[in-house]
C-alpha cells in the first residue's frame, strides 16, 4: 500500500483539501478528504493525469525546423518524410525514450501513438516484423507512460494512387497483411495495442470494414479525419461522400472510434459522430503550426460526441496548453467567452477513454493511480483560484507525476531518465547532421 497526501485534489465532485489518496496494484483503493498528512506529501493541486490522445514521436525532430520559406504545409510535409527516411528501430528508441519522457514531464500519464512508420526503406520487413513499434514499447516503458500502440493501416498515396517510395515503409501491402503482422504484437501492464485506419485517403473504401474487424471491440480505432478541407474535396469526388459519411456508410462509427482532428465537418458529419458516441480528438497546437483551422468541439459535445486532445506532431508538449485550447480557440470562432467550464476542460484533458486507458482519468476509487500535481506558487499560477489552473498553468509548472502508483516525476525531475532534455537534443542533432 502506497500513500499519497494532496494539499489540494480535483476529484469529481470538486477540488478538496488535504486529500488522502491510498493506492495499491496501480489502483486507487481509498480517496480521504480532510485527512491528516501522511505518506508522500504532494503540495500544489492534483489532478488525475492527463491523456494524450494523439501522437506521432518521430515529429518531435520536427519541432523549430519546418519553418523555411514561411513554412507552408508542404515544406512541413517535405522535412517530415525526410526525416521518416533517417530513421530506424535503435534511432527510434532513443528518439522517442526522450519524447516520452517530455509528456510525462509535462503532465501526461498515458499517450496513444499514432504509429505508422512500420518497415524498413523500401517498405522491407525488419526481421522482427513490429521493430519499430517494439522502439516504442521500450521507450514508453523507460519513460514510465502509458502506451497504446495505434498501429495504424496505411494502404495507398491517396485515392486511388499507390504508396511514393517513402510511403512504402507505411504499407503492408493489403489489409490481411496488416493485421496479421498486429495480431504477433503482446501486451504487458502499461502497454496496449489499438488500430487506427490513417485516412480515407491511405484505406481504400472497401477496406474500411476489414480494419475495423481487425481491431478488437475492447482497444480503440482511430482515423485522422477531416484535417484539410482538400481530404473532403477528394472524397466526395471519389466516393460521393465526405469522409464521415463514407464511415457512416461503411459501418465503421461508433463509440470506439475516435477520429483525430474533426476539423472541417458539415453538420450532417456532427450529427452522424454524435449519435455514434464517437470521440473527437482535436491537437489544437498542431493545427495551428500547420494552419489546419478551428474545428467545431462544442457543437460536437452538444450532439453526442467525447472531446480529448492530443499533441500530434509534438510541436508542443504541454498538458494545459491543449486542454485550455479546446476553450481559446472557440472564443476565437465564435467570439464568445465561457464556451467551456473548467470541469469539462479537465474532463476532456483527462479522457484516457481515447488512448485505451479507461479505468484512468479521475481520482476516485478504483480508478487507475495516475496523477499530475501541479504548483500553486510559482510566476504563472501565484495568485489564481485553484479551479484556473487549466488556464494558467504550463507543462513548467507540473512538479509530481504518478503512474499506476509509481512516483516518476519528482520536483519536476524525471525520476526514471536523467536530463530528457540532453537526450532529446543529441538525438535530433545526429538525425539531420546527415
Amino acid at each position: 500500500m502506497t500513500t499519497y497526501w494532496c494539499a489540494r485534489a480535483w476529484l469529481p465532485d470538486g477540488i478538496a483539501d488535504a486529500v488522502r489518496i491510498e493506492v495499491a496494484g496501480g489502483r486507487i483503493v481509498s480517496v480521504t478528504a480532510g485527512a491528516s498528512r501522511s505518506g508522500t506529501i504532494l503540495s500544489g493541486l492534483t489532478l488525475p493525469g492527463f491523456a494524450n490522445g494523439h501522437s506521432h514521436a518521430f515529429h518531435r525532430a520536427l519541432r523549430g525546423r519546418t519553418h523555411h520559406e514561411r513554412g507552408t504545409f508542404w515544406t512541413w510535409r517535405e522535412r517530415m518524410y525526410s526525416l521518416a527516411a533517417r530513421l530506424d528501430p535503435e534511432v527510434y528508441y532513443r528518439l522517442a525514450r526522450g519524447v516520452y519522457a517530455e509528456m510525462v514531464l509535462a503532465g501526461y500519464t498515458s499517450v496513444a501513438e499514432f504509429h505508422y512508420l512500420h518497415h524498413a526503406p523500401g517498405g522491407r520487413p525488419y526481421a522482427s516484423p513490429n521493430a519499430m513499434g517494439d522502439a516504442l514499447r521500450q521507450a514508453a516503458r523507460d519513460a514510465g507512460i502509458r502506451l497504446t500502440l495505434l498501429d495504424t493501416c496505411y494502404l495507398a498515396g491517396g485515392i486511388g494512387v499507390p504508396p511514393d517510395e517513402v510511403q512504402q515503409r507505411f504499407s503492408d501491402g493489403t489489409v490481411e497483411r496488416w493485421a496479421e503482422r498486429v495480431a504477433s504484437v503482446q501486451e504487458d501492464e502499461l502497454f496496449r495495442v489499438g488500430g487506427a485506419i490513417h485516412s480515407v485517403r491511405a484505406v481504400p473504401e472497401h477496406d474500411l470494414p476489414a480494419v475495423d474487424r481487425a481491431v478488437p471491440k475492447n482497444r480503440p480505432l482511430h482515423i485522422h479525419l477531416s484535417e484539410q478541407r482538400a481530404e473532403n474535396e477528394q472524397c466526395e469526388a471519389a466516393y460521393g461522400w465526405t469522409p464521415t459519411g463514407l464511415l457512416w456508410d461503411y459501418g465503421v462509427l461508433d463509440e470506439r472510434l475516435t477520429a483525430v482532428h474533426a476539423t472541417h465537418l458539415t453538420d450532417q458529419d456532427v450529427k452522424w459522430l454524435g449519435e455514434a458516441r464517437a470521440g473527437a480528438c482535436f491537437c489544437p497546437t498542431t493545427e495551428r503550426d500547420l494552419g489546419d483551422g478551428i474545428g467545431p468541439a462544442r457543437a460536437l459535445l452538444d450532439a453526442g460526441a467525447r472531446l480529448s486532445v492530443g499533441s500530434d506532431s509534438n510541436a508542443v508538449v504541454d498538458a494545459f496548453e491543449e486542454t485550455r485550447a479546446l476553450e481559446l480557440d472557440e472564443r476565437l470562432a465564435s467570439e464568445q467567452r465561457g464556451r467551456f467550464t473548467a470541469d469539462a476542460l479537465v474532463a476532456a484533458g483527462t479522457d484516457h477513454v481515447a488512448t485505451g486507458w479507461p479505468e484512468a482519468g479521475t481520482i476516485a476509487v478504483g480508478a487507475g493511480a495516475d496523477l499530475v500535481t501541479v504548483a500553486l506558487d510559482t510566476v504563472r499560477t501565484a495568485g489564481i483560484e485553484p479551479s484556473g489552473v487549466v488556464f494558467a498553468a504550463s507543462a513548467a509548472d507540473v512538479c509530481a507525476v504518478v503512474v499506476a502508483g509509481r512516483e516518476v516525476v519528482r520536483d519536476g525531475a524525471h525520476l526514471l531518465i536523467e536530463r530528457p532534455e540532453t537526450v532529446l537534443a543529441e538525438e535530433i542533432e545526429t538525425l539531420w547532421q546527415f
